[in-house]
Formats: C-alpha cells, sequence, structure tokens
C-alpha cells in the first residue's frame, strides 16, 4: 500500500496548570474534559503511542507503522540512526497557570540514569501581545551555591531571565537550560521523544487529592547549565509562500511557511519525515496527483518519507504552517 499523509488522534493531558484554549483558540474537541494542559499531537512516547485517525491505516499505532514501513514511513537515514524508535515528540501547550520551573538532562545523562533519550526542545508562541512571560536559562552566571542559597531563602526567581511573548516569537530551549512556560501562553513544543523532566520548583501546589508534586531538585543539580543564557528568542519577519528556518539542530529542523498560494515541497534530499502542524486557517496536502488530505488550525499530519515531493494548497485566504524534518 502507497503512504499518504497521516492524522493522529490527540492525546488529551489534563493539568493543574491548563486551560480551555486548545478548544476556544485551536478549534479542537476537548470532550467535555477539563483543564487540558497538553494535547500530545505525535508521540511514541511508552504508554502514549498516538493511533492513526483517517484513511486505511486508521487504527494502527505509530510504533507499528515504523516497525512495518521502516524507511519508507521515517526515511532510511532517521532509521538507520533510531531504528524502531520514533524520534520526535509533538505537543500543544495551553498554560492557563504558570509551569513548573524545570530542566531535562542531555541524552549522555539520560542513557545512564534512565535508558531514555535526553530532551531538548522548541517552543512557538502561537498567541500573546507582549503580556506574557516565560522563564529561559538564567540572566546571569550563577552555580549550584547560588542557586541553593536562593531556593532556600525564597528568591529564586532574582536568577532567572524572564522573556516577554508575543505571537511567532520562537525560543530554543536546549537540554540542561532551566526553563518554564508562564500563565497565559499558547505555545507549539516540538522536542525529542522523551517524557524525562527534572521539576525544580512547583510553587508549593497540590493536585486535587492534596498532594504536592514529584520534584527533582539533587537530578537537577547535576544537569544544569548556570551560564548565562545568551538571545533565547527569536522574532522572525513573516515572508510569504517560502519556508522561513526557525530553528535547526541534530535532533530537528523547523520551518514556519506562510500562504497565500499553493507551494511544492521538495524533501527527498532530506531522506526524513516530515511533521506539518497548522497554526492558522486550513489547507490541503498530498503527494501531486494522488491522495490529498485536509487539515485545519489546531492539526498535525505526518507526512511519509516516501512521499517526498508534495503539493500544499490554501483552503483560506492565509494558512500558517510549522514544517518540521531531521537533517
Amino acid at each position: 500500500m502507497e503512504l499518504y499523509p497521516l492524522k493522529f488522534t490527540p492525546l488529551l493531558k489534563e493539568r493543574i496548570w491548563g486551560g480551555k484554549r486548545l478548544e476556544t483558540y485551536l478549534g479542537k474537541d476537548l470532550g467535555g474534559k477539563g483543564n487540558i494542559g497538553e494535547s500530545w499531537e505525535l508521540s511514541a512516547v511508552e504508554g502514549n503511542v498516538s493511533v492513526v485517525s483517517n484513511g486505511e491505516l486508521t487504527g494502527n499505532d505509530l510504533l507499528e507503522l515504523v516497525e512495518i514501513y521502516m524507511g519508507d514511513l521515517v526515511g532510511e537515514k532517521v532509521f538507520e540512526k533510531y531504528g524502531l524508535e520514533f524520534p520526535l515528540l509533538i505537543k500543544l501547550i495551553d498554560a492557563n497557570d504558570d509551569l513548573s520551573i524545570q530542566v531535562h538532562p542531555d541524552d549522555k545523562a539520560a542513557r545512564e540514569r534512565h535508558h531514555a533519550w535526553g530532551k531538548t526542545e522548541m517552543w512557538v508562541a502561537l498567541a500573546g501581545d507582549n503580556t506574557t512571560q516565560l522563564i529561559s536559562g538564567f540572566k546571569h552566571d550563577t552555580d549550584r551555591e547560588e542557586f541553593l542559597q536562593k531556593l532556600e531563602d525564597g528568591s529564586l526567581p532574582d536568577l532567572f531571565n524572564y522573556e516577554q511573548v508575543s505571537k511567532g516569537d520562537v525560543f530554543f530551549v536546549p537540554s540542561g537550560r532551566v526553563h518554564a512556560i508562564c500563565s497565559g501562553n499558547l505555545i507549539a513544543e516540538i522536542q525529542q521523544t522523551s517524557d524525562v523532566t527534572y521539576r525544580i520548583f512547583d510553587y508549593n501546589r497540590k493536585d486535587t487529592a492534596g498532594n504536592s508534586r514529584e520534584l527533582h531538585l539533587d537530578l537537577a543539580l547535576e544537569v544544569m547549565d548556570y551560564s548565562k543564557v545568551m538571545n533565547p528568542k527569536k522574532t522572525l519577519a513573516r515572508e510569504v509562500n517560502k519556508p522561513v528556518e526557525l530553528a535547526k539542530c541534530a535532533y530537528f529542523t523547523t520551518n514556519r511557511i506562510d500562504l497565500t498560494l499553493p507551494i511544492e515541497r521538495d524533501y527527498y534530499a532530506n531522506d526524513s519525515f516530515t511533521i506539518l502542524i497548522c497554526v492558522e486557517g486550513k489547507c490541503t496536502v498530498g503527494k501531486k496527483g494522488c491522495r490529498q488530505e485536509t487539515f485545519n488550525m489546531g492539526e498535525t499530519i505526518l507526512i511519509p518519507a516516501s512521499l517526498n515531493s508534495i503539493r500544499i494548497e490554501p483552503e483560506t485566504p492565509r494558512v500558517s504552517l510549522l514544517e518540521v524534518y531531521i537533517q
């Protein structure tokens, strides 16, 4: 069977800090659930594996597809490196309250401690007008001793670098960087496939059962980058009908494509799957002359590596996509 653009059923996560904007702003069906903080759009995390929701492969999960189609799905180069593991996790995040302050280990530490990948990630702000903020790294060079002193005396926020957030802002968050998404943000998150998170501080909140969330300070202190963060935010000019690179690292490349006209995208040289996240408007996508799929704002679609040339056609006056692949 020839592969086609694949949609997956979102995995909705209730969070103590979640809200309703994945539904009210992005149009996702929350099924009457409460405070949804995250929609895992594409996931191969154990226990949270995405399941196809369109076409002949409906009901198959992502890991089954990797096992069956191998390089045709993910690309020969990607399959050679990651095998049966799908390497990226895509989330949409609604922060109705502040998220915990946290840090993620790199690949080496994560492998040694958890037999897992580390977590380098990036955020793209889907809303905001400079009235929201987030934490990205430290505002000056610090060290373990100062960090612990500030934690003990209650002045830890004095160490953090706070960035104002507007729609379209881009933040790259390498492993080891202390960070937190603060109240009011609506974020698309692209990251390595990893659920390893070290919480440092959670504002002394308790869950519905009255329990405090687990913290991982000792682990965090060993992986934290204590140096001053430099230029964590990118605000890029919009260009129409051509890709604009937002981030590029060993784990993913992410572009933004704003469309008013149909375009052709040639992915042959990438030898990788491509993920498209629609953050504005509605469009159709598919291999020219073959099956087309329509997707709307708030939806994510996986383009198999075997579809190395596709046509994207706007169905609304303006469409904005995030385009993610591995190089």
